[in-house]
């Protein structure tokens, strides 16, 4: 019989297939493997057949790259900046070298962008450029090399944890059972060893307990054992190693003690399997639970849809239904897809989704999300996203990108896990030959070394850090904040500064006309807001939004007149041509950069300065050369804003308003939400810039915002955070999003990032103490090996309790006194003699102008802040 190069199968010889083409003669059982391994050579891959440790026989039979059906994976392409993503489960992984290949084929594709696969859940991610490259191209790709990639979903992959956990447990259930046979049979050996026992009897009972353990050490510890083969076959030393080790070990040793008359310790073998599946089943459990999430959010989204199609209701699959479709909904049912409500109304409740434990009112224009429940009322929506693109499969892409990804602390754990085991290894034959010379019976010593072997296994070290971040991710999602990357998880709890834009952030983002002041007596009020409402109609500014909003609701209001050359200025304003008028509407830097002058005394500076003391927004609108009109909007500031602040201040975050808004209106609001420092007249440069200056004196820094001006900055803070309703612009720079638009949340993330950090540390600090205490005992010879795999499986146990404690109700926000402190000093900040703002900038301040208060700790401006004064600085 021969053995094949590539998939290890074995097969008759005369059935060989030979090949030199590395210089060493191999043989294969067939021509596709052969074609496999020739193709992973010329692609300068054959460090794989180096890093593989799969078992020999499995099946790794290519299945070649022609004649792949794409149809199954067209529905799961998604577009993503210009390129095309899919998710895909590629069946046929068996080690982290499988992973290692898979992705360096996929890399070497022209016109891939990025591969990531997770060889936990053999889930990959690829991105690429579908002018360069088709999916059936990287299909057949995966194909070529021996693997079958299939259609990625939740169920599928819900399905393959739930089947590990079963094989988990019916191992467990095995060895535990049998173990408490052994044991009985063992208490007969220990009392025959200080009472005396007959040769026969003894003998029988060392059968009976040579039975009862091959069962436990072929069958529950197969994993183990097959773990451990593929990992010294290539001298390397993992987990599985160490606890093979020490059981095989009392194993042999017992066998040969079987036959010479010497004591067995078929028990020590047995007991440290069912205690270390003991605690792997633990492990199991405690990442099924904070999947939870995950799983929870993949099955709120329904299967078909009722679709208006003709005149007639079909239900139909959901991949079927594009943008565009009518659906309708029914009473009590989940919607299926985003969209917006074209007829009808109703309530939702979103709070799976969200947060939001209130219902939602949904009219005709009003948004719905894809997997909330319809309560009373029936409605037609308009398709707008396919279910791939929808707001519920964004958050569960990012609860597992949170959940998988890696942030620093990890990676320094699992780096000190990987020298780890190789040092527990050599402690190990250090005790065994120190009690040797010491005189002391082999026997004794082999116990001894396999005591070092199983209690040191840095089980809980490898558990440490990553069940916390999927607690946290989990934890972060239910309460309505969707964290995207485990970074989040370490740097929001490090936050030193929180900076808030205004406008949609600290306000309500809502803003409505409050007031229409008509300088040019020629023109009537509705005749301005017509003429400003036609001109925004293109504009994404909120304020911009109102006034064409505004327009729209006037009375016989008729059809808007054209627009052309519309032009915006971010943070500044817009331009465009309205019934043959060159329209300019923004602060006054902008109108004075377009020719129309903006008096900075006088009556109109007066009117406009007597709005904004009132917190108001004031709006400059001129044509022709000439200020027409002043529109007032109006936005109050959200309910919740003065008592987050305060807790952020209790949580010894200091806190800015930022805002592309004038100094009256930035100073009010900021002194009505208790915040002490403003930045005015910010272009979406300058608040980059702000923020980078507050970090370059090391202070983490965390940005809150919802519009495309925010972008910059949210991507330079240390924590970008969004707000639901924000831009996607804003979305997809954030490092977290808050599901729904609650300012309360963001001292809530802050508090579960933190506790997360304790665990985690608190976890590492409990590997590394166990270690140094119990390595020591069990050197000296004062633990039996089976009191040392207790000991590590309870060591694995206190990790996952511990991480199981994160977000649990009370454990976030338990602070004494912390409640009542916070509500007096909302009451304090709310009041209208508050705290007045101690800095700011200049009104019509444009990029590269900026003042503000620089950030506690750096400089001068902690010197001023600290005094009460004020600070300033420039942006570079």
């Amino acid at each position: 019989m021969g053995r094949c190069g590539h998939c290890l199968s074995e097969f008759p010889d005369n059935d060989a297939l030979a090949d030199d083409a590395d210089g060493q003669r191999r043989v294969f059982c067939c021509a596709g493997c052969r074609s496999v391994y020739r193709l992973i050579h010329r692609e300068g891959l054959g460090r794989f057949y180096e890093r593989r440790s799969w078992e020999a026989g499995g099946p790794a039979v290519p299945s070649g790259g022609d004649g792949i059906d794409c149809s199954p994976f067209s529905g799961l392409v998604r577009q993503a900046e210009g390129k095309s993503e899919i998710d895909l489960l590629i069946e046929g992984i068996r080690c982290a070298s499988c992973v290692w290949l898979n992705e360096r084929m996929l890399e070497r594709l022209p016109g891939v962008d990025t591969v990531r696969v997770s060889y936990a859940t053999h889930r990959a991610r690829i991105r690429w450029d579908p002018n360069r490259v088709d999916l059936g191209r990287i299909l057949g790709r995966i194909a070529s090399v021996g693997y079958r990639p299939k259609p990625f979903s939740e169920s599928e992959q819900f399905r393959e944890r739930t089947a590990e956990r079963r094989d988990l447990l019916v191992r467990f259930g095995t060895a535990a059972f049998l173990s408490l046979q052994l044991m009985t049979v063992s208490t007969a050996l220990y009392a025959g060893y200080f009472q005396g026992i007959d040769g026969t009897v003894k003998f029988t009972f060392e059968a009976i307990s040579l039975l009862l353990t091959l069962p436990v050490l072929l069958y529950a510890g197969r994993p183990f054992i097959a773990g451990a083969a593929t990992s010294l076959g290539r001298l390397r030393f993992t987990m599985d190693s160490l606890v093979t080790l020490g059981a095989g070990s009392a194993f042999a040793y017992s066998l040969i003690a079987l036959f010479t008359g010497g004591e067995v310790y078929f028990d020590t073998a047995a007991m440290i399997i069912t205690f270390v599946l003991l605690g792997r089943l633990v492990e199991a459990t405690a990442r099924g639970k904070a999947s939870d999430t995950i799983e929870r959010l993949a099955g709120l989204r329904p299967r078909e849809a009722r679709v208006i199609r003709g005149g007639a209701r079909l239900r139909v699959p959901l991949e079927s239904v594009a943008p565009g479709e009518l659906v309708e909904v029914v009473p009590g049912e989940r919607i299926p897809l985003d969209g917006v409500v074209r007829s009808g109304c109703s309530e939702a409740d979103e709070s799976l989704l969200t947060g939001e434990a209130r219902p939602v009112p949904k009219g005709e224009g009003s948004r719905v999300i894809g997997g909330s429940m319809n309560l009373y009322g029936a409605f037609v929506l308009e398709v707008d996203r396919r279910g791939t693109e929808g707001v519920l499969a964004g958050i569960i892409r990012a609860v597992e990108e949170a959940q998988v990804s890696r942030p620093r602390i990890q990676t320094a754990a699992e780096r000190v896990v990987g020298y780890a085991v190789p040092a527990v290894l050599a402690v190990a034959v250090a005790a065994l030959i120190a009690h040797l010379l010491n005189g002391a019976p082999p026997e004794r010593a082999l116990m001894i070394a396999i005591s070092v072997l199983v209690i040191a296994c840095p089980c809980s070290l490898g558990l440490a850090t990553p069940l916390a971040l999927m607690m946290f991710a989990s934890r972060a999602s239910a309460m309505g904040v969707l964290v995207k990357n485990g970074e989040t998880a370490e740097a929001a709890g490090k936050t030193g500064r929180v900076v808030f834009d205004k406008t949609g952030t600290i306000t309500v983002g809502r803003p409505l006309l409050a007031e229409t002041v008509v300088l040019d007596r020629s023109c009537s009020p509705e005749e301005i807001v017509a003429l400003a409402g036609a001109a925004e109609g293109q504009s994404e500014h909120s304020i911009g939004q109102t006034l064409a909003a505004a327009a729209r609701e006037l009375p016989g209001r008729v059809a808007p007149a054209a627009v052309t050359d519309f032009r915006a200025a971010t943070g500044r304003g817009i331009a465009a041509t309205v019934a043959g008028r060159r329209v300019v509407i923004g602060n006054p830097g902008w109108l004075r950069e377009n020719g129309i002058p903006v008096s900075g005394d006088g009556a109109v500076a007066a009117t406009a300065g007597s709005r904004k003391q009132e917190g108001n927004t004031v709006v400059y609108l001129g044509w022709e050369g000439a200020l027409r009109a002043i529109l007032v909007v109006s936005d109050g500031i959200r309910k919740e804003a003065a008592a987050v602040v305060a807790e952020l201040k209790a949580l010894h975050c200091a806190v800015s308003i930022v805002s592309g808004d004038d100094e009256l209106t930035t100073r009010a609001v900021a002194r009505s939400a208790g915040i002490y420092e403003a930045v005015w007249g910010a272009s979406p440069a300058a608040k980059k810039e702000l923020i980078a200056q507050m970090q370059a004196g090391g202070m983490p820094v965390m940005m809150v915002g919802d519009g495309i001006n925010d972008a910059p900055a949210l991507v330079q803070a240390t924590t970008g955070v969004a707000m639901g309703r924000g831009s996607d612009i804003a979305l997809e720079s954030a490092d977290a999003v808050l599901m729904r638009s609650d300012l309360a949340l963001i001292p809530a993330c802050i508090r579960l990032s933190r506790q997360t950090v304790a665990v985690i540390r608190q976890n590492i600090f409990w590997a590394f103490f166990y270690n140094a205490v119990a390595l020591p005992l069990a050197f000296s010879g004062l633990l039996h090996p089976v009191v040392a795999a207790g000991a590590m499986a309870a060591s694995s146990l206190f990790v996952a309790g511990n991480s199981l404690r994160i977000g649990r109700k009370g454990k976030v926000e338990r602070v004494s006194g912390e409640r009542a402190t916070r509500r007096r000093r909302a009451e304090a900040y709310a009041a209208p003699d508050g705290p007045s703002v101690s800095a700011g900038g200049a009104p019509g301040c444009g990029a590269g102008e900026t003042s503000a208060a620089a950030g506690a700790g750096t400089g001068a401006g902690a010197a001023a802040a600290a005094a009460g004064g004020s600070a300033s600085f420039q942006p570079r």
